[in-house]
């Protein structure tokens, strides 16, 4: 279970820049008028294109639980990029919190799969109905110009999107348009089925 700690703040969001890809005009009383539609679609764009990607765009603190480890010596953390981990806890099954040393394990930074992995042979793993809890931060930056130029624009294109088809609830399920998927599909991540095939 990964749990997203922190909201971002309406000031980071790019409201401006989506303003300018929509070409809405600027200079009259009312300019601030759509700001918090705008802000709410910019906000389901970027959940939608992380969902997609397993990229965290914009710096956040999440909490990944999980009740087994499937490999002792790694635990992958679901997504990316992963700058640092804050705690590690093991939490009983009565409830009672135990914080992990950070001796005992180190963040492996990979831009596809970041994993928590041992020092030594295993990570320590939770009791029979208790969980390992992870906290850490990811994204790419706390500033929107942090976030890589094709992400940004795939967000903005999206999010206009949903702007100009807020009426219409004829779209299928998980409908994203061509030009966005062409842009987050490098940071999609890399799925290998039994046969080796590419997914």
């Amino acid at each position: 279970m990964l749990i997203s700690e922190t909201n971002l703040p309406d000031a980071v969001l790019p409201v401006e820049a989506l303003k300018a890809h929509l070409r809405m005009g600027t200079g009259f009383a009312a300019d601030t008028l759509q700001d918090a539609v705008l802000g709410s679609f910019l906000r389901a764009s970027m959940a939608a294109v992380e969902a997609r990607t397993g990229k965290v765009l914009l710096e956040r603190e999440f909490t990944l639980s999980v009740s087994s480890l499937r490999n002792a010596a790694a635990l992958p953390l679901t997504v990316a990029p992963v700058s640092v981990v804050s705690r590690v806890q093991l939490v009983g099954r009565y409830g009672g919190v135990q914080d992990v040393n950070d001796s005992v394990y180190w963040l492996e930074r990979d831009m596809q799969n970041p994993q928590l992995r041992a020092t030594a042979a295993c990570l320590p793993g939770p009791e029979t109905g208790g969980e390992l809890r992870v906290r850490f931060w990811a994204g790419y930056g706390a500033e929107w110009a942090d976030v890589p130029d094709d992400m940004q624009q795939a967000v903005l294109m999206l999010a206009a999107h949903y702007y100009e088809y807020r009426h219409d609830t004829a779209l299928g399920t998980g409908c994203m348009p061509f030009g966005v998927t062409a842009l987050i599909e490098r940071f999609r991540p890399l799925r290998l089925g039994r046969s080796g095939a590419v997914s």
